[in-house]
């Protein structure tokens, strides 16, 4: 289907910020993951609210399917335009519109990344907690209910969004919540659109909970004999109640890489990376705990940080995985996966994909948000090499089932997108109907993010 009635209007609406040119339309199909998909038909670059209202109305008269677009962070392929039609890039939109510092919140457009937003509220005392790695925008980490390193204190988007304001499929614009820390008023709309992938709705602003700026801050990493020393050492340290920041997870493979990648001298063991924020006396007390729980299972080489800009190097090498994993890999394209299991079952789970890996022949690294249970894989694979492919989303479809059968879910932070779609009837069962009937409801024509998130019958 062609729209170019629908490309016609939006010129007229946007004058030069419709773009059609190949260029634009091919850096709009990029994406960190695996997924392919054909070019948007045009990039439309709005400014304000309005705007978004005039684009979605126009292309609800005109059939034509719209795909929100931010830091292209994602990595299910969510901001791909897997039918064509518009490419709403929202990076204009990149504004902080008001800090309530007494309310401890914050509303912002959904174009400003979580990195430009920290340094806008440095001088308040207050921060952003969430920490997904990348440097995403704040709409895109809305979408798709992201979470990351910080989580197991501060929660994940769900928890962190009061309020928002979205465009509805026909132009509509409606708000949800206030800047109220609770209602039971209505529907939870602003609960149903995080994480919705842009498929019912495109978020134009959102109301955002902030923390104080702790007053100390202490890292350090340990390394294990085994997943299971590891894990174990995790699991007692949530049920002690010990109030971690942070805690991750790196499997031996993972800390082999970051040792290629960044010359980082770690024992090519099972590690984890911790954090602690609060006084400096609570900071002290809950280190010495940690580090009391973790000896009991055997940790060693315990090497702390303190100071900025050690934590800060020590974060950038865990953030850096997918490229250490890249490291380790020369010449393969990566495949970066997540799922969530319950942390009893995270060392069984981990200890599986790493034996199923091993057996495919799939060089592998797995890091985890341990605190909740978290996972990530990174494969290497052939991309050109169809028994590679064959095999890298067969170890992909394992994954998803043993996450199911272990009381989990198939994602728990990366979203559905393109790539998780086959598992959604197995984890959701008759509510998937519920969300068919949901998504006719408020995207009757199917123009909002078409072939993402929900299966076809």
């Amino acid at each position: 289907m062609t729209h170019d009635t629908a490309i016609h209007r939006l010129e007229t609406l946007l004058g030069d910020r419709l773009v059609t040119s190949a260029a634009d339309r091919k850096q709009h199909a990029q994406s960190e993951s695996y997924h392919k998909a054909p070019l948007p038909d045009a990039v439309a670059y709005p400014e304000n609210t309005q705007e978004v209202s005039d684009i979605l109305r126009i292309c609800h008269e005109e059939d034509c399917p719209v795909v929100a677009f931010g830091a292209a962070s994602s990595l299910e392929g969510q901001h791909l335009t897997a039918q064509g039609g518009i490419s709403l890039d929202m990076n204009r939109m990149n504004r902080v519109l008001e800090v309530n510092a007494e309310d401890l919140n914050v509303v912002v457009q959904p174009g400003l990344t979580r990195v430009a937003l920290n340094e806008e509220l440095r001088a308040t005392g207050l921060f952003f907690p969430l920490d997904p790695g990348a440097d995403a925008s704040i709409g895109g980490m809305t979408a798709t209910r992201a979470s990351g390193t910080t989580a197991v204190r501060y929660g994940t988007m769900r928890d962190n969004v009061l309020a928002l304001e979205a465009v509805m499929a026909d132009g509509t614009v409606i708000r949800t919540g206030t800047r109220a820390r609770k209602s039971s008023t209505g529907y939870d709309l602003t609960h149903l659109l995080v994480g919705s992938e842009g498929t019912l709705a495109i978020i134009t602003e959102i109301t955002l909970k902030l923390h104080g700026q702790p007053e100390a801050i202490s890292t350090a990493t340990c390394n294990f004999d085994s997943i299971d020393d590891a894990v174990n050492c995790v699991i007692l340290t949530i049920q002690s109640g010990l109030p971690m920041a942070r805690i991750e997870l790196v499997d031996e493979m993972m800390a082999r890489g970051f040792n290629l990648h960044s010359n980082a001298g770690l024992p090519e063991k099972p590690h984890l990376f911790v954090e602690f924020h609060g006084s400096p006396a609570a900071v002290a007390e809950q280190a010495e705990l940690f580090q009391d729980i973790a000896e009991e299972f055997g940790a060693g080489g315990l090497v702390k940080a303190e100071r900025a800009e050690d934590r800060s190097k020590l974060w950038a090498l865990r953030h850096g995985a997918l490229f250490a994993t890249k490291a380790l890999m020369p010449g393969k394209s990566t495949m970066s996966t997540d799922v969530c299991v319950p942390i009893s079952r995270l060392a069984e789970a981990v200890s599986d994909a790493q034996s199923r890996a091993k057996e495919m022949g799939l060089p592998c690294t797995i890091v985890a948000h341990a605190g909740d249970g978290n996972y990530h894989c990174a494969l290497g694979f052939d991309a050109d090499n169809a028994e590679d492919v064959a095999q890298t989303k067969s170890f992909v479809a394992q994954l998803n089932h043993t996450a199911l059968k272990l009381g989990g879910t198939v994602s728990g932070e990366h979203g559905i997108g393109l790539g998780k779609q086959a598992y959604m009837q197995a984890e959701h069962g008759s509510a998937l109907t519920v969300m068919r009937t949901l998504k006719t409801a408020l995207d009757p024509k199917g123009i909002l993010n078409p072939g993402k998130l929900l299966p076809s019958n």
